[in-house]
């Protein structure tokens, strides 16, 4: 399987979750390292492009192509067992945090198939550094990612 990760020209080659932990996000509360991927490249560039308008757009985006051998453990999850409260709302909510530490706690699968809150009927693909089947995963193609500014008018 091939997942799809947009990430800024310095971090490009990082596949650590650190950069998750620094903040932390809809699926990690800060300290939790994990990495956000996506199944598609379109919600790649969707799942960054929420959050810039055409002023704040920045031109060092690369589009990374990351192979994941496709007997590697996953747990798909379905929208039925997301956490009850609003979990695609915006600011994200500690619930879906603690849905997504609990994954990397638990060290269980290497992956977390999650459905996206920027496109319906989408998924996230998370994936647990800590997990020994991460050792399988690797970038395989890193490519200068420039953004439509149609996009943003």
């Amino acid at each position: 399987m091939e997942v799809f990760r947009l990430a800024r020209e310095k971090h490009m080659a990082d596949l650590s979750g650190k950069g998750a932990a620094i903040k932390g996000a809809r699926w990690n509360s800060v300290g939790t390292e994990i990495i956000y991927t996506a199944s598609n490249r379109s919600l790649a560039m969707a799942e960054v492009a929420v959050h810039f308008t055409l002023a704040t757009l920045p031109d060092d985006y690369y589009m990374i192509t990351i192979f994941i051998p496709d007997n590697t453990s996953i747990k798909i999850v379905q929208l039925k067992d997301l956490p009850p409260k609003k979990w695609n709302q915006f600011p994200h909510n500690k619930d879906t945090q603690q849905f997504g530490d609990v994954f990397i706690e638990d060290n269980k699968h290497c992956l977390l198939k999650i459905p996206s809150v920027v496109t319906k009927g989408d998924h996230n693909i998370l994936i647990n550094p800590f997990h020994p089947e991460f050792k399988n995963v690797k970038i395989i193609a890193q490519e200068k990612f420039p953004f439509d500014e149609r996009i943003f008018k």
